[in-house]
């Protein structure tokens, strides 16, 4: 069955080898990294947050796509998502702010709708007590829940530190801050933590994502490395790590390279996951079987971020400067594009009998 570009694998791709030679830009790239993608959840329409100070939305077709709308924040964009029924857009980032463009009314004029006193660096379209709300995610310490209908935040929740990462799938929210810290919530009872941990991983956390199913989230770390966390106690004897986004040194045996995991993705129907780096690699995996599914070659530079489409036919990255290095080492001619990989059948299916007996 083909893709949504035709067939997205190659003859030269493997069973553990994928190809990238179908791949598709996106056109009109932002003009500067690329620090967050978000998929529509019900449509192939993608918004990306740049550091040109826009999230830009995008419709996804077969021809690379074109863009449909913007939102200037004045300053980096560092987080953009989704509301639930796709009409609504949200941006946040440097400026302190986060904005909404109302797609579904036929604005084109965003409006603020959550401001915090350091940079915004998350935001995530949740459900409380069935209720459309945002949570933001912020340098300042917080977290904040939003009623778009009010001006004033509905509660703000202290965190341990800065928060560095966040990911919400059903009633499930975590939030990864400095310090390793890892704050567990249960948007049924939003205003505290159910749990507080620090990550497995021994370095600074840099992104985490929530399991389809909502018992867990993976979380990845600047050292190459993710570990596999459920939730609840009694599913703890399933917890793992495991090594990532390693390279062997030129002209060694036992040396590597370590390269940061910067974006993790779940697959919306099957369960696995991506992950992403600034090896310019991304790879798909089962944690179920401990089982990495395929490993694409390198893509010509750091990948920032990463989504998969609501229907899971196609997994969007962002080939782009990652900052791990600081702003000296960004420079005009480091690439700077969005690609969409068409995801074929197989591709990121899990492997038959994977769960234990």
């Amino acid at each position: 069955m083909a893709g949504l570009f035709g067939s997205a694998q190659s003859n030269s791709a493997t069973a553990t080898q994928g190809s990238i030679t179908g791949d598709i830009a996106l056109n009109n790239p932002p003009e500067d990294s690329i620090q967050d993608l978000s998929f529509s959840p019900v449509s192939l329409h993608l918004s990306v947050a740049s550091w040109d100070n826009k999230v830009r939305i995008y419709e996804v077709d077969p021809n690379g796509g074109s863009g449909k709308a913007l939102i200037d924040l004045g300053a980096p964009a560092l987080s953009t998502c989704w509301s639930k029924d796709g009409t609504k857009v949200f941006a946040a980032g440097a400026n302190k702010q986060a904005m909404m463009l109302d797609l579904g009314a036929g604005s084109t004029t965003p409006q603020t709708v959550a401001a915090h006193d350091a940079p915004i660096k998350c935001v995530e379209s949740i459900m409380v007590n069935n209720s459309p709300m945002l949570v933001t995610g912020s340098w300042d310490k917080t977290i904040k829940y939003w009623d778009l209908r009010q001006q004033t935040p509905a509660a703000t929740v202290q965190c341990k530190d800065r928060v560095y990462a966040m990911d919400t799938r059903d009633q499930l929210l975590v939030v990864a801050t400095a310090d390793r810290w890892v704050e567990i919530f249960n948007l049924a009872q939003p205003n505290s933590a159910y749990k507080q941990i620090q990550s497995p991983l021994k370095w600074q956390t840099r992104t985490i994502s929530c399991f389809a199913d909502a018992t867990g989230f993976a979380i990845g770390s600047i050292e190459g490395r993710c570990a596999i966390q459920y939730v609840e106690e009694k599913d703890s004897s399933s917890n793992f790590s495991f090594k990532c986004h390693r390279q062997t040194a030129p002209n060694t045996r036992d040396q590597s390279n370590v390269y940061s995991v910067n974006s993790i993705s779940f697959h919306p129907i099957h369960g696995t996951f991506s992950t992403a780096g600034s090896d310019g690699t991304f790879h798909f995996w089962d944690k179920d079987a401990k089982h990495r599914l395929k490993g694409y070659p390198e893509v010509g530079g750091s990948i920032s971020c990463t989504d998969f489409s609501h229907d899971g036919s196609v997994f969007a990255y962002a080939v782009s400067y990652d900052w791990h290095q600081g702003y000296q080492q960004n420079n005009p001619q480091y690439p700077n594009k969005v690609m969409l990989h068409s995801i074929a059948p197989d591709e990121c299916k899990p492997r038959p009998n994977a769960k234990k007996r």
